[in-house]
């Protein structure tokens, strides 16, 4: 298994009632033991700590461990106006790419530091997936190793239920929550609600605004930007570092939009000049609208178009692979984001360059991991990512059963 290790700041990673289309899901039983099962005469605490063991032990349903050890991600200086800068330059992303690490933190609470047994945490998620199926398990499965009493709330992709999911939260007055921002700009009042109720919140999976991460404890997620950057030097030296190549992008808005367009661009026109940004356009996930794209660009650009992009393995990929088959255009470069049974079957089979893993397990069950280690006094980090792990052919079977 290749992992791609950046060198930059130090982020270890040891240690029904329903609103309008949304649903809370209750713990549910797992296969971890729980923390505090039985009485030994230990503290609270000193049966948390112990607990890190079994944490160490979990596997996602891939083989993998839940629990990646930790990478140094370097963080370069901030340029004066990022916004001033060419789309293509890397700096004019350092707001979207090192989001959290700079900023002032307002009203902070203080760790117990008595240990995560018996405390209770309310995941606000984002909606109904089958990504978000195993990010669910894996939380549960590690919330129950730490005995952390956890519940989930899925809004099912409305912003305006996710809003109401906060003031229930709120309401309850957990000891944490954790919430997966919908909305970058929605996040910041959000987040800034949580912290003046006085609760803990971490932001976890997507990276929200430098605004909303100073009311909170830590950002965790996957590491969007790193992925974006290693794909890209495959990609130009199957390419020998010249041709054209299109993007399907992330739906616009979020930080996986730019990440997943710009992180490429912005790699490319450095390492590879002579290669052309053709076009950036967002179908959204569907299977049929990301072929016809594809077809489209190819029709326009014809013998120009030497790579397509996806910011998506399943549907985008589906529809892409789909419309180079129908065109005979066998020369077609293809990368993805994500692992997907769809992604990995066309790396295993040679439609797709190579991928990144994508481990919605892992990165549940690195949220759940750094509020113990919160609740336990440990020192936690402004961010915790997961490493960047490139799939291609030689080690795509590594990663098999897909999660999702």
């Amino acid at each position: 298994m290749r992992k791609t290790l950046l060198i930059m700041g130090m982020c270890l990673l040891i240690s029904g009632v329903l609103f309008a289309g949304g649903k809370q899901e209750e713990p549910a039983a797992t296969e971890a033991e729980p923390a505090g099962s039985a009485d030994t005469g230990m503290s609270n605490l000193e049966k948390s700590l112990e607990a890190d063991a079994g944490a160490l032990k979990l596997k996602a349903p891939d083989g993998q461990p839940l629990i990646y050890p930790g990478f140094i991600k370097e963080f370069p200086k901030r340029p004066a106006d990022p916004e001033a800068l060419p789309e293509e330059d890397p700096g004019r992303w350092y707001d979207f790419e090192y989001a959290g690490w700079s900023t002032d933190k307002v009203n902070i609470p203080k760790s117990p530091g008595d240990g995560s047994i018996g405390k209770k945490i309310i995941m606000i998620g984002q909606g109904e997936h089958p990504y978000y199926t195993a990010y669910n398990n894996a939380a549960k499965a590690m919330a129950k190793n730490y005995g952390i009493d956890l519940k989930i709330t899925i809004p099912n992709w409305d912003i305006n239920t996710q809003n109401q999911y906060v003031d229930q939260a709120i309401n309850e007055r957990p000891d944490m929550i954790i919430l997966l921002p919908l909305d970058p700009k929605v996040s910041v009042q959000q987040f800034k609600k949580i912290n003046e109720a006085g609760i803990p919140v971490i932001a976890a999976h997507m990276l929200t605004s430098e605004d909303a991460l100073k009311y909170c404890l830590l950002w965790t997620g996957p590491d969007e930007w790193a992925p974006r950057r290693e794909l890209s030097k495959l990609l130009a030296e199957k390419l020998g570092y010249k041709g054209g190549y299109a993007i399907m992008s992330h739906n616009p808005g979020g930080s996986t939009y730019f990440s997943r367009a710009y992180g490429y661009v912005s790699t490319l026109s450095q390492i590879a000049p002579d290669m052309e940004l053709l076009d950036i356009q967002s179908p959204g996930f569907d299977a049929e609208k990301s072929k016809q794209l594809a077809l489209d660009w190819m029709k326009r650009y014809q013998d120009k178009l030497k790579a397509i992009i996806a910011a998506d393995d399943s549907a985008q990929m589906t529809g892409i692979i789909e419309a180079v088959k129908q065109a005979k255009r066998d020369d077609i470069v293809l990368i993805a984001a994500g692992n997907s049974k769809v992604g990995m079957d066309g790396v295993k089979n040679g439609d797709i360059l190579a991928i990144n893993y994508e481990t919605p397990a892992g990165c549940a069950a690195t949220a759940i991991k750094v509020a113990a280690d919160w609740f336990n006094g440990k020192d936690v980090p402004r961010a915790v990512y997961l490493p960047p792990v490139i799939i291609d052919k030689s080690n795509v079977d590594d990663f098999y059963p897909a999660q999702w």
